[in-house]
C-alpha cells in the first residue's frame, strides 16, 4: 500500500503563483540586468568566449532576458516573442534606488523616474560568429 500523499508547497488558490516561486527556473531581476546594460558589461556578455556547457556555445545571448540560444534562428525568432518585448518595456523604467526609497520616506522631494529607450539588439548571424571565431585562433 502506498503511503500518504506528498504535502503541496503551495496554496489551494495559488496555482497561477507556483511558478514564479520555484527557484529552480529563477530568472535574472530587472535590476540585475540594469547592471549588464551598461557598455562594458555589454560588451563582455555578447562577445564572450565559446563555453560548451552553455547553450549554442555561448554565442547566442539575449541581453534583455539574460538567456542563451542555441543558434540564431532560436534568438531572432526570441526577439519577436511576447516574452521579449514585455521585458524590454519593463526595463524602460530606470530601476529603483536607495536614495528614490527614501524620497518615497519623506526625506526629500519625489522625482519620477526616467524613461530611456530600449533597442532590441542587433541579430547575429552564424556566419558572423565563425568569422569573428577565425579571426581569434588566427
Amino acid at each position: 500500500m502506498p503511503g500518504p500523499y506528498r504535502r503541496k508547497k503551495t496554496h489551494y488558490g495559488d496555482t497561477h503563483l507556483q511558478r514564479r516561486w520555484r527557484t529552480r527556473n529563477r530568472k535574472r531581476d530587472l535590476d540585475q540586468i540594469d547592471g549588464d546594460l551598461k557598455e562594458e558589461n555589454a560588451e563582455k556578455l555578447l562577445n564572450q568566449e565559446v563555453d560548451v556547457d552553455k547553450p549554442g556555445d555561448a554565442q547566442f545571448y539575449c541581453l534583455h532576458c539574460a538567456r542563451y540560444f542555441i543558434d540564431d534562428n532560436a534568438m531572432n525568432a526570441h526577439f519577436k516573442t511576447k516574452v521579449h518585448k514585455r521585458r524590454l518595456k519593463a526595463l524602460e523604467l530606470e530601476p529603483y534606488s536607495i536614495e528614490d526609497s527614501e524620497r518615497a520616506a519623506g526625506h526629500g522631494s519625489y522625482i519620477p523616474p526616467k524613461k530611456r529607450k530600449l533597442q532590441t539588439q542587433t541579430p547575429i548571424t552564424e556566419k558572423d560568429v565563425i568569422k569573428e571565431m577565425e579571426l581569434s585562433m588566427n
